[in-house]
């Protein structure tokens, strides 16, 4: 079981959607929406150094390679993380993993549980949970790969993620896990949203701290405020989920 059913009962998602009715953006923060322990595990796994590799993102193209992305103005750049790769075993399990299929074949195989949560974030118990907090029904029989549509990410102090909006067509949620132990005020690495009137919301990565926001609904606009550490083996790791309506 990997929610918490402390934050999943009838009165908290009521509560959830109380929150979100005078909000700018349409959002709310969840605190330890998931067990501990089994994140304890995750995160031991995303602290290997190994199946990481840099992503970076321009405003006019995604995924852009080294040479294109030495040639790209500095006010271009927008995206520069590491994003997971799934083990090479385990990358066609989760590509066709569709969300009807419940995580336990998964698991009675043998893959490590960080592949694990992100099967759970994409199955019909999360997405169900979701579509009763906004109510909007999700599904993901219109999306091409929806394994790639939730992953793990880390950022550096050399990193950055720059003001940009998550607002695709057809996508109705987006949902951002912060998985970061001990996390202190004087890191950064906040979430920051433009907020109504320019209003701005920030809110700490703190360890088990879920964001679901609506990515149309006005002031959804954010970026990520920079690390404060001269340490580069120093990270901020995060899962990122986005989720569609028909």
């Amino acid at each position: 079981m990997w929610l918490n059913k402390q934050q999943v009962t009838a009165s908290a998602l009521n509560a959830y959607r109380k929150t979100m009715l005078h909000a700018s953006p349409r959002h709310v923060v969840i605190d330890n929406l998931f067990d501990n322990a089994k994140l304890d595990a995750v995160v031991s796994i995303l602290q290997q150094e190994h199946n990481w590799q840099t992503q970076q993102h321009s405003y006019s193209k995604l995924y852009v390679d080294n040479a294109k992305w030495q040639k790209t103005p500095t006010k271009q750049r927008f995206v520069q993380r590491d994003v997971w790769q799934r083990p090479a075993a385990t990358a066609d399990v989760a590509e066709s993993t569709e969300s009807t299929e419940s995580t336990e074949s998964v698991e009675s195989a043998g893959y490590n549980i960080a592949l694990q949560f992100l099967l759970f974030l994409r199955s019909n118990e999360f997405m169900s949970l979701l579509s009763q907090i906004f109510r909007v029904p999700l599904t993901d029989i219109n999306v091409a790969k929806p394994a790639i549509n939730t992953n793990y990410f880390r950022l550096s102090a050399s990193d950055f993620v720059n003001q940009h909006a998550d607002d695709s067509p057809g996508r109705e949620i987006c949902m951002l896990l912060y998985l970061n132990k001990d996390w202190q005020s004087n890191n950064g690495g906040e979430l920051v949203f433009m907020g109504k009137n320019e209003q701005q919301i920030t809110i700490e990565p703190l360890y088990n701290r879920c964001v679901l926001f609506d990515p149309s609904s006005v002031g959804s606009e954010h970026w990520v405020n920079p690390l404060k550490t001269a340490d580069n083996q120093q990270y901020r790791y995060n899962v990122t989920s986005w989720y569609w309506t028909e």
